[in-house]
Order: C-alpha cells, then structure tokens, then sequence
C-alpha cells in the first residue's frame, strides 16, 4: 500500500500490526509525505527497492513472529542499496535491542506507546538532519553542563555499552565509571539509562 502526496518525500513505513500501519500511514500522508508501507522485511525491500527513493525509513524492531526483524531490515536495505536514514520504534528498557540498533546507525528511537503527531515531529527533524543524530545528541549533552569526562561517558552509555566496557576503554574501574554514571543522571534529572535514552532520542 502507498498513499500519495509525494510534495514532502517518501517514507517507507514498516509496522506488522495493520491497524497501527494503517493509522500512522494515513497520519504521514496528511503530513504532507508520499508513505509505502509494508508488514515485514521482505516486503520492505522489496517496496524499497521499487520506490523512486525513499527519504526517511520508519520501522519497528519487532516484526510478526521476528523480535529483531527491524534491525535486521536496516542491514538489508543497506545491502540493496537504500542508504535512507531509520526511526527505530523500540522500547528504551530494552538495552540489547537499543544497542544493535544504534551500533547499526539508527537515526532515531521512538518509544512505543507514541501519538502520530510524536512521530511526525521525529520524520520531520529526521528528514531535515539528514539522518545524523549526532548533532542532536551533543545539543543534549550540552544542555547538561557535564564536564569532559562525563560526556565521553554518556556518549559510552548512549552507544548502549555496559560500564565495563566503558572502564576497559576509558582505562578506569568499573566504579569509577559507576561514579561518573551517578553525575550524568544527576545532571540529566535521570534515574536509569533508560530515562537516559528517552531523555536524549524523545525530543
């Protein structure tokens, strides 16, 4: 399925759940953008593959019976050549999956359960960023007044590394790191990495 209005761009939307596709495609395509969807990955390359050129890739991590078939999809459609940038829909406790997604260039991570109008925001800035969240995370961290030390340390925890392998990299112990961990959330109004996650990427 496709619903037209190209004027913004395309975005190829991939949800196995037909009322929550059909609900978001109709909310993208009021927002201005040309939406395929599909309901797993092989139909997502293959709409991919068949579009014009897809601008932004919306996709959960859970596909059907595939708790990971989202990521799995970012890989593929980079192997077929469609190098758009991804929104990752994820929940945020789930380190694991944040991790891979991220490690696998994700441009951002929505958490379900989410409003249209949130996802939106999300494809808009997205789309204009040209993929990179880089930037945006800087921004956050910023924002934070973190010392040196305590942004190379959130930057560790937002590539979903655990405080051991932080401590083997930033050559400290793991308690030292723990240390630094217990700063950033102060800071940050936190209290877990995963208010941290949805701190920096719900914005």
């Amino acid at each position: 399925m496709s619903t037209a209005s190209p004027a913004k761009g395309t975005v190829l939307l991939v949800e196995d759940e037909r009322d929550t596709r059909e609900l978001l495609a109709g909310a993208i395509a009021r927002a201005g953008y040309r939406c395929v969807t599909a309901a797993d990955g092989a139909e997502a390359v293959e709409r991919a593959t068949t579009a014009a050129f897809i601008d932004v890739v919306v996709t959960d991590v859970v596909l059907g019976v595939d708790d990971a078939g989202g990521l799995r999809l970012m890989t593929e459609l980079k192997t077929v050549g469609v190098l758009a940038p991804v929104i990752v829909i994820t929940a945020y406790a789930d380190v694991e999956k944040v991790k891979i997604a991220l490690n696998q260039g994700a441009a951002h991570l929505i958490e379900k359960p989410f409003r249209a109008p949130a996802l939106i925001q999300v494809i808009d800035r997205v789309k204009a960023q040209g993929g990179d969240v880089r930037h945006t995370v800087e921004q956050v961290l910023g924002r934070a007044s973190l010392t040196d030390k305590e942004i190379v340390v959130a930057r560790h925890l937002l590539r979903g590394l655990s405080y051991g392998e932080i401590a083997e990299i930033e050559s400290n112990s793991p308690n030292t790191i723990r240390q630094h961990v217990s700063a950033i959330y102060l800071k940050c109004g936190v209290g877990s990495r995963a208010e941290f996650f949805r701190m920096v990427y719900a914005r």
